[in-house]
């Protein structure tokens, strides 16, 4: 039996950075520079008095006004920004959080709360730090995991193998909790993309 659990239990607020750099609607093509410079993002949020996010404001929207000519004075970010914003909110997954960056086809999200005020920033970087520890640092977990869920002669029985963050549960799966709870279990540990149990059980 295989199971799909292409992301662990992770939200956008544990790997979201807090800090972040945004202009008001006001802000003209010099300040927008300056601010993506200084803080090496290739966009940022555009704020609306209150603190609410009301859209995005990036470099190609600044060469695009520049290749249209000497920007004036109306060539603000309210005016050059991408609106409505692309946003996410804190306890959104990860999973939501990547598929939205990838279909919208935008490398950060601003994050927001129920009244669309800015909590922080999510970029695909982020989303992809739950994929930088290694194959055996994920297996030690799973064993780890395994051994507080089952009887120490159970887990023992059971096979794991990481590639990647892909994990292969082999060897005698037991019948109770069955593969569909390990894959659960397996599939929360930070790390993991996919889990594959062997339909072949433990008698």
């Amino acid at each position: 039996m295989t199971r799909q659990i292409p992301w662990s239990g992770d939200t956008v607020a544990d790997v979201m950075t807090h800090v972040v750099a945004a202009v008001g609607r006001d802000a003209g093509i010099e300040e927008i520079v300056e601010t993506l410079h200084a803080r090496r993002v290739s966009a940022v949020p555009v704020l609306a008095g209150d603190g609410r996010v009301v859209g995005v404001v990036s470099e190609s929207d600044v060469i695009a006004a520049e290749l249209a000519g000497a920007p004036g004075p109306e060539a603000t970010a309210g005016r050059l920004m991408s609106t409505p914003a692309v946003t996410v909110h804190p306890e959104a997954p990860l999973a939501e959080a990547a598929r939205t960056m990838l279909t919208r086809k935008v490398k950060r999200l601003p994050v927001v709360d129920a009244e669309d005020r800015l909590r922080g920033i999510v970029s695909r970087s982020d989303v992809l730090k739950i994929f930088l520890r290694g194959d055996d640092d994920v297996a030690r977990h799973i064993r780890f995991e395994l051994l507080a869920a089952l009887d120490p002669r159970t887990e023992a029985g059971i096979d794991v193998a990481v590639a990647e963050g892909h994990v292969h549960l082999s060897g005698r799966i037991p019948r109770e909790p069955g593969s569909a709870v390990l894959t659960r279990l397996v599939g929360g540990v930070p790390g993991v993309v996919d889990v594959v149990v062997d339909t072949v059980s433990a008698a």
